[in-house]
């Protein structure tokens, strides 16, 4: 995969501290990613052509995903840019904004991005496993490389990466000697556990009982819960506008209309129908 990297940051990052970003990024995908993963991808930087995003052609895009650096938090117009030059492709964004709310250098975060959108980049990956207060109940699990380990991170050539899980992670029980994250840090005398969690991480889920996505993070972590306010501020650009389109308010409340009609006898269906039609109708 090539990822096209897009600098809209208004001068607040300078190009030349992208490309050290990205060549240090693109190690890590390499050398650490790759031959655990066996998948991998690389990281350019293109454009931008001009000042402001072009909102009719995307000339900057040369691979087969995007991630965008934005100067701040703007969810709306980033995705409404994205679509309208990029429908399709596999997207993410940075804002500059919200990694100084963090207090993590940006490349920590685009370090995370792009290793996520190597690992699921349509975002619609579920992997099944243990409810994470609940293990007798099964939930879907998402696919994410770095959400259990995201406040922990190394540097590559001086420049902070994130940490992130390995395939191991994403298995029932666990394996005697098996590694599940790539620093493998320890707390409380235990390393980090199949489908468990990190202080400063959290996970996300998608819970059949309740049949809505969930996250889930450590009682008493007010790292990890701050972090999660933080970032969702941007989710409408990654996760959460991927499962809304999925399954919208309005398509299920005409789901709802439809099961209600189902259930209802002939002649009251013909009745609604009229009412619904309005005037005119004899």
């Amino acid at each position: 995969m090539l990822i096209s990297v897009v600098n809209h940051t208004a001068g607040r990052v300078k190009d030349e501290d992208v490309q050290v970003a990205i060549r240090a990024i693109n190690r890590q995908i390499s050398h650490d990613f790759e031959p655990y993963w066996n998948i991998s991808a690389e990281l350019r930087l293109e454009g931008p052509v001009t000042k402001r995003p072009a909102r009719v052609t995307l000339p900057e895009l040369r691979g087969e995903a995007v991630i965008y650096l934005w100067d701040r938090t703007d969810p709306d117009g980033a995705l409404g840019y994205h679509e309208a030059n990029a429908r399709g492709i596999p997207f993410g964004f940075i804002f500059m904004d919200l990694t100084e709310e963090l207090e993590e250098p940006w490349t920590v975060t685009l370090s995370h991005e792009a290793l996520e959108l190597i690992g699921d980049p349509e975002v619609n990956l579920l992997v099944a496993g243990p409810h994470p207060s609940d293990g007798r109940r099964q939930v879907f699990h998402w696919f994410e490389m770095c959400d259990a380990v995201q406040a922990e991170t190394y540097k590559v050539d001086g420049v902070d990466v994130s940490n992130f899980v390995l395939p191991l992670y994403f298995t029932r029980d666990a394996e005697p000697g098996s590694r599940n994250d790539f620093l493998g840090r320890w707390y409380n005398g235990r390393a980090l556990a199949s489908f468990g969690i990190n202080s400063g991480g959290y996970i996300g889920f998608f819970n059949p009982k309740t049949r809505k996505h969930e996250t889930f993070a450590l009682q008493g972590d007010e790292q990890a819960k701050r972090r999660l306010k933080i970032k969702s501020k941007a989710q409408r650009t990654r996760r959460s506008v991927r499962y809304r389109s999925i399954y919208s308010p309005r398509r299920a409340a005409a789901d709802r209309r439809r099961q209600k009609a189902a259930a209802m006898p002939r002649v009251e269906q013909i009745k609604s129908s009229v009412r619904r039609s309005g005037p005119g109708v004899d």
